[in-house]
């Protein structure tokens, strides 16, 4: 048996690729745009969010403020009783990490990711995992 020869057809297919000039459109942001953003997003937060949230959300924002100011008090002054700092800080984080879920699964929009727990429940989660992280906070200071 003799080996079959195999034929190749050449196959040119022309493809034109027509390309989309490409034409450079200046963005230009001025500072009454980034206002105007800003204050639909305050306006709609403000229409939308109910007083508990923005309870919460206050909350949130002054344990960064903590955060922040323990931490250039430390730089600043130094951190001598350093047990004191780590705990003070580790108290701020894990209590801004609870809150953030507190405020997740209150929020109305998250209900469906929270089908079984209701505002109260997360509320009593909330306060045993404080008291659970304060505990630890205090023994940790000693």
């Amino acid at each position: 048996m003799a080996p079959k020869k195999s034929v190749k057809k050449s196959v040119d297919v022309a493809v034109d690729k027509k390309e989309a000039p490409t034409a450079e459109v200046p963005v230009h942001v001025t500072k009454s745009d980034n206002t105007n953003v800003f204050s639909k997003v305050l306006n709609n937060y403000t229409k939308q969010s109910t007083p508990k949230l923005k309870l919460i959300d206050s909350f949130l924002a002054f344990l960064v403020v903590l955060g922040v100011f323990q931490f250039v008090f430390c730089l600043l002054v130094g951190n001598f009783p350093f047990n004191a700092f780590l705990g003070g800080f580790a108290s701020t984080v894990g209590q801004f990490v609870l809150t953030a879920a507190l405020r997740i699964q209150t929020a109305k929009q998250n209900a469906k990711e929270f089908p079984g727990v209701s505002s109260e429940r997360s509320f009593a989660d909330f306060l045993l995992g404080s008291l659970v992280l304060h505990f630890c906070v205090y023994h940790f200071i000693n």
